[in-house]
């Protein structure tokens, strides 16, 4: 069993027969599969420890997930995928802005859901080898440190999800090229880009509030994003 296949996960989800399914091929994935019917127990169970990557239920009975993703992200280390219901945006953007790594629609097949998962956990693998070699990073008063994975603005830190910090990383290690929606997602999560996700767009929206006045990332109609280098 490879380090990947033996992450630990948590699914929390009220649907049981979703669930069983779900932790059914996981575990036949190789994955440590613990499962929460409940928004209540699962947020107890994330801020216990121990999950590499939590799947969270959008709507839950006793605690909706959405509520659990805003009160355990700042505490909880490891990634957390929402499952929204099938095309509503409103639950994307919901997952996306309150720090979500990344939303799965409902119904999902077994095969996307584990590319989309491996995906998320080959990028925690410890194999930082590109980000020592390159070093810190600096841009006027924005110094990103890539082997601490903690970025400066202003002698501030500023606080980024997992998720936000690898598309910054991955802007930024290409200022002055204008990269793709395509290159992004190829990139960070292995996929092609289907012209409708807008997980990316989110992310970027949540890095240029964070990152202040100085617009560092431009967005280049009809291409994609650019990294200002000045």
């Amino acid at each position: 069993m490879t380090a990947e296949t033996a992450a630990r996960l948590l699914l929390v989800e009220d649907d049981a027969r979703l669930a069983e399914l779900v932790v059914a091929s996981l575990s036949k994935a190789g994955y440590l599969v613990s499962h929460s019917a409940s928004g209540l127990e699962g947020e107890a169970m994330m801020r216990a420890g121990g999950f590499d990557l939590v799947l969270l239920d959008g709507h839950l009975p006793d605690k909706d997930g959405f509520d659990v993703l805003r009160d355990v992200r700042r505490d909880f280390a490891g990634r957390i995928v929402m499952l929204t219901a099938r095309d509503d945006d409103i639950d994307q953007v919901m997952g996306l802005d309150g720090g979500a790594d990344d939303y799965i629609t409902k119904p999902v097949s077994p095969r996307v859901l584990l590319a989309r998962l491996k995906a998320l956990l080959r990028r925690d693998a410890p194999a930082p080898a590109l980000s020592d070699e390159i070093g810190e990073l600096r841009f006027g008063e924005l110094l990103i440190k890539p082997a601490a994975r903690s970025v400066v603005l202003a002698s501030a830190e500023v606080e980024l999800t997992t998720a936000e910090f690898d598309l910054l990383l991955f802007l930024a290690e290409r200022a002055g090229t204008v990269v793709t929606r395509d290159d992004i997602m190829q990139g960070l999560r292995g996929l092609e880009f289907d012209g409708l996700d807008r997980a990316i767009d989110a992310r970027i929206s949540r890095l240029r509030r964070k990152l202040g006045a100085v617009e560092y990332i431009k967005t280049v109609r009809a291409q994609g994003y650019l990294f200002a280098k000045n």
